[in-house]
């Protein structure tokens, strides 16, 4: 098998961020964040997901969260300095960040949108995130993640 390089991966060679691929088998149709991470044979409190939505202003950010938490849209907009937040309509997600719902890394967006990171992260050795591909994830350092992205930690769950 040919080795996959998506544009997360590529962006985080170019960034020298180390990091490890983690695939799985798609065919099934479950790429929730919770099947991923039996998938891989990992806990889900290290299987991150990424959220795109859209503030008051207009402007969008990204939120990174633990797949089994939901993201609290009040805590959100507190960090983003917005009044409200919404999701980002699924329709809208690869046109605003090149990914489609599956697959949508917090690296390597069209755009540099501001990007949280849920700050339970902290607590963790690595992270595993989506690596812009369904059947693709990547884990690295939660720091190194924020480092490329210019994000920061947040309070961000329920």
């Amino acid at each position: 098998m040919a080795k996959v390089k998506t544009n997360a991966m590529r962006i985080l060679d170019t960034q020298k961020v180390p990091y490890e691929i983690l695939t799985y088998d798609s065919k099934d149709g479950k790429i929730d964040g919770v099947a991923v991470a039996g998938k891989i044979g990992r806990d889900p409190a290290q299987v991150y997901k990424t959220l795109v939505v859209v503030g008051a202003s207009k402007d969008l950010y990204v939120f990174v969260i633990p797949v089994e938490a939901e993201l609290d849209m009040k805590k959100a907009a507190r960090e983003a300095g917005e009044k409200s937040l919404e999701m980002l309509p699924v329709k809208d997600i690869q046109k605003y960040t090149g990914y489609i719902r599956g697959g949508c890394s917090p690296v390597g967006m069209k755009k540099n949108y501001p990007t949280f990171l849920d700050e339970s992260a902290q607590e963790l050795e690595t992270i595993i995130v989506s690596a812009g591909k369904i059947g693709f994830q990547v884990e690295l350092a939660p720091d190194q993640l924020l480092n490329i992205l210019r994000g920061k930690y947040g309070q961000l769950t329920k």
